[in-house]
């Protein structure tokens, strides 16, 4: 057969927008390779992904450790679904409720399956332990939030595009605003039938919003006063990627320095996804201790691809290297190296308003409306530089790359930023 003949950017861009359906808005650029920090489009153009798939490849593209495990448990056993045990399932649970503290885990695929998952355990817990009458169950939500784009998911959702004519929505939800104590202490009191609060410990999509420093401890306090299951959407924040092993931590295994300037707080339920597969596989997990886990009951919830062999093999291989590089360490000390660096630069600008974030997870307020292009045209400019980034919210640019990267990489890439950024000062 002969090989398929090698399609330009453009001709690529106009079959996907031919043939798939226009539910994303890329950047103008198509990749072909990855390895580490760098990207390559199909032209052999060379650049920084300051982006990670949002967070899924904090190990760096194609490492070669986590491929390694794929390719040779693919080479074995893909697929068994739930109707059998396989080898692998029992010994990536084991390991991973070990690294992060927790008495079980439920594997999934997706970030979005994990959140849908952690709702309907939430639910069966406040009805079987908790005793609420069934069907009255509340979840408290916040403001701003993104968990996903299912059906459930957008019904609390109040991003009028990601919520437009795919009603009727689901019920059993109650906003809040974030980092708000009194407002989440008012509904709690207010509500006798909240089963559980569901937060991000920074809401990455809305702008790499970091809350108060106490915000989650004493939001976990409250939860427990009230007898409410804190939920922690650890889909994006996870896996070592705002300094620290989980952004919330709790008990887990990590021990990196940095851990000791924040409180600790482990989640009641605790949802993962993204990075715990490096990016190669979709790999989702929720952990829950047994008092919480035990509700689930065979037939209850499920998955065919829900921790098959390969998902198992490659989640082991992610969080390994995530341990043996001390990634958590790294993003910590190059999140605080870029925002040093970038605040010297914006203390004069005109352009950029401010930077926030943690470890490698980081923003820059653009000094424009949110209906405006000028952060669009940004990160076009910074393509051309050989960076690449996408903007949130309008007039937001999230800044995320591989933690991998070093001291080197990241200062030459804070240079691209602010001469990029310079070519827009007026």
């Amino acid at each position: 057969m002969a090989l398929l003949e090698k399609k330009s950017s453009q001709q690529s861009i106009e079959l996907e927008d031919k043939y798939g359906a226009h539910n994303y808005h890329p950047l103008p650029v198509v990749l072909s390779r990855g390895e580490g920090v760098y990207v390559w489009d199909v032209e052999g153009e060379k650049y920084y992904d300051f982006l990670s798939a949002y967070s899924a490849v904090n190990q760096g593209h194609c490492h070669p450790k986590i491929v390694g495990a794929m390719v040779n448990q693919a080479q074995q056993l893909t697929l068994t679904s739930r109707a059998f045990y396989n080898d692998k399932l029992g010994e990536y649970e084991k390991f991973a409720t070990d690294y992060f503290g927790f008495d079980k885990l439920l594997p999934m695929n997706t970030g979005a399956e994990a959140v849908e998952t952690a709702l309907k355990l939430c639910r069966k817990w406040a009805y079987e332990k908790k005793g609420i009458p069934e069907n009255e169950a509340q979840i408290i939500v916040c403001e701003n939030n993104f968990h996903g784009r299912t059906t459930t998911i957008i019904s609390f959702s109040n991003d009028p595009v990601a919520r437009k004519n795919f009603g009727p929505y689901t019920a059993g939800f109650i906003k809040i605003a974030y980092d708000n104590l009194s407002a989440l202490e008012q509904t709690l009191q207010q509500n006798k039938n909240v089963a559980g609060f569901l937060v991000e410990p920074i809401q990455g999509e809305a702008g790499v919003y970091v809350p108060s420093d106490d915000y989650l401890i004493k939001a976990k306090a409250l939860c427990e006063k009230y007898n409410v299951l804190f939920l922690a959407d650890e889909v994006q924040t996870g896996i070592a990627r705002t300094g620290r092993l989980l952004a919330t931590c709790g008990n887990c295994s990590c021990a990196d320095k940095s851990c000791s300037q924040n409180p600790d707080v482990k989640p009641d339920v605790l949802i993962l996804g993204k990075a715990l597969s490096g990016g190669a596989y979709p790999v989702s997990a929720v952990l829950a201790d047994n008092h919480i886990m035990d509700v689930i009951k065979p037939g209850n919830h499920g998955s065919t691809f829900g921790g098959n062999p390969v998902a198992a093999a490659v989640a082991v291989a992610a969080l390994e290297v995530v341990r043996d590089e001390k990634l958590a360490e790294n993003a910590f000390e190059l999140g605080e190296l870029f925002r040093s660096e970038l605040n010297l630069y914006i203390k004069d600008s005109k352009i950029a308003k401010l930077v926030r974030g943690k470890g490698l997870l980081n923003a820059i307020v653009i000094n424009d409306s949110e209906e405006s292009e000028t952060a669009w045209n940004i990160c076009v400019a910074l393509k051309k530089n050989g960076l690449l980034a996408k903007p949130t919210h309008g007039n937001i640019i999230r800044f995320a790359p591989p933690l991998v990267m070093n001291k080197e990489q990241l200062l030459d890439c804070v240079s691209i930023i602010i001469r990029t950024l310079k070519e827009f000062e007026v």
